[in-house]
């Protein structure tokens, strides 16, 4: 219908109330109405005040909680988080108010960019003892080199073109006849789909098999990328403790026995790097079996195990069929390739390779077919026989430094997995000013509330496989004085 010229204007659609009712509690949070560790009014008497139903403050209590401004206490009511100042840290949360997130974007959108601005991972160079990061130096550069020069020019025409969204055949088979011969994982090409790094995949999940308001548990401590990934998506997110065992599956699904997700990271759990125990392992397959549910398992570094007996996937179990089996290059060979894949059932892989088309269409051609030659000629496990090797002496370089360093006070414990380890305190210690200070003297010392929800274990995060033994004995150096001259 034409609008006639006297008429006056649409407004603009409004916010949705239980949106409004989140921002205006995130505010009261981030300015200071609510103090860090204080009691919020109960949700009833919030309803009132705000003129709002008792539903809209519920939903974006469970946001606030998610996003980790608010700790619920069963039968004691909701809390403002005593870790905001792990937020600050992050990049999540500034001094006063943040800028408002840009106008004209869809409620959606708000949402979505919301929640990842305070998720911003760092884009400085790797420092000690900055976690997650690689060796580099060593990496074979001539050999990817060489195999990127013996592309004929027919191949590289090839490449050129619009490719298969779920990625080369090439490297697709590659990746599959690796993960049987280092993961234990049976599985064909076409259940696989190549990403953009592990974290499209995590996102392509988000957006194909959960809706606006379903449930999904994270690990907690866990993955801040994962977290705003899912909530970015509408999802609510669900944190489930972890032990000495892993995941708590049995905790997870008395108090969310509606979840329709579960992401872990079992082989070296992130951050803590404990490994999931059998048990456990058994009981979360039953759930998602018993529950219809999925579960996703993140091995961002499963190849990095260094003791005799080398943990399989839980993909590669019995019963394992709801299983997403997510991995990554970035920690195997160098974050900058920005390649990952997903291993799927059959009958998701052709949905997950359009979505993911929607979203960049395909990596790059020519660095897929390296990186296939690049594994089918045994570069890539020499790559690794070789860190495998490299990362546990400098992981015990690290070790006797910050003990040398720190006087004792600092005693980090081995691991047979993994690519850092954590010094933890006493359950809701400070571990944000030392993080600070060392920031400040350029150091990348990772307080162990920055990876929290509602847990409130403390501690410290030390990276060490990207480093070598001068830069590491430094830095331990530089944090024994920090310690002494608080």
């Amino acid at each position: 219908m034409i609008q006639r010229a006297n008429a006056p204007p649409k407004e603009p659609r409004s916010e949705s109330v239980r949106q409004r009712v989140y921002l205006e509690l995130r505010r009261a949070i981030e300015q200071g109405t609510f103090k860090t560790g204080s009691r919020l009014p109960a949700s009833r008497a919030q309803a009132q005040t705000l003129g709002v139903s008792r539903n809209s403050v519920l939903w974006a209590l469970e946001r606030l909680q998610s996003e980790g401004y608010v700790v619920a206490r069963v039968g004691d009511g909701s809390y403002v988080a005593d870790n905001l100042g792990a937020l600050a840290l992050s990049g999540g949360l500034s001094k006063g108010l943040r800028p408002p997130i840009a106008a004209g974007l869809s409620q959606r959108g708000q949402l979505v960019a919301d929640t990842v601005s305070r998720w911003n991972p760092p884009a400085q160079a790797a420092q000690p003892f900055r976690i997650g990061a690689p060796e580099v130096a060593t990496f074979p550069f001539a050999v990817w080199d060489r195999l990127a020069r013996q592309a004929s020019q027919a191949q590289r025409m090839a490449q050129a073109q619009y490719l298969d969204p779920a990625g080369s055949s090439a490297l697709r088979d590659a990746i599959a006849q690796w993960l049987w011969v280092s993961r234990g994982i049976r599985c064909e090409a076409a259940q696989v789909v190549v990403c953009s790094g592990s974290q499209q995949g995590i996102d392509l999940v988000g957006r194909l098999l959960l809706d606006v308001g379903d449930e999904a548990w994270v690990e907690d401590p866990g993955y801040p990328g994962i977290r705003a990934s899912l909530a970015g998506h509408g999802v609510t997110v669900r944190p489930v403790a972890v032990d000495s065992e892993g995941l708590v599956v049995e905790q997870a699904a008395a108090q969310w026995p509606a979840a329709r997700l579960a992401v872990v990271t079992p082989t070296s759990q992130f951050p803590t790097g404990v490994r999931m125990s059998l048990q456990r392992r058994l009981a979360l397959l039953d759930w998602a079996n018993a529950h219809q549910a999925w579960i996703v398992e993140d091995d961002y570094d499963g190849e990095f195990q260094y003791g005799t007996h080398r943990l399989p996937a839980l993909c590669s179990l019995p019963h394992a069929q709801r299983v997403l089996y997510v991995g990554t290059f970035s920690k195997t060979l160098h974050p900058g390739l920005r390649l990952g894949f997903i291993v799927l059932p059959h009958a998701l892989a052709g949905a997950f390779a359009m979505a993911r088309a929607l979203t960049d269409r395909h990596a790059p051609g020519d660095t897929q077919d390296v990186l296939a030659r690049f594994i089918t000629e045994g570069h890539l496990l020499r790559h690794l026989r070789r860190m495998r090797e490299l990362y546990p002496q400098r992981q015990q370089v690290l070790i006797e430094a910050v003990a040398k360093a720190s006087q004792g006070q600092l005693l980090l414990q081995p691991s047979e997995q993994g690519m850092h380890l954590l010094h933890e305190l006493p359950a809701g210690a400070d571990d944000q000013t030392l993080s600070a200070r060392a920031q400040e003297a350029g150091i990348l010392l990772a307080p162990l509330s920055r990876y929290t929800m509602a847990s409130q274990r403390r501690g410290w995060l030390f990276g060490y496989a990207g480093y070598d033994t001068v830069a590491l004995r430094k830095a331990a150096a530089t944090l024994g004085k920090l310690l002494f001259n608080q």
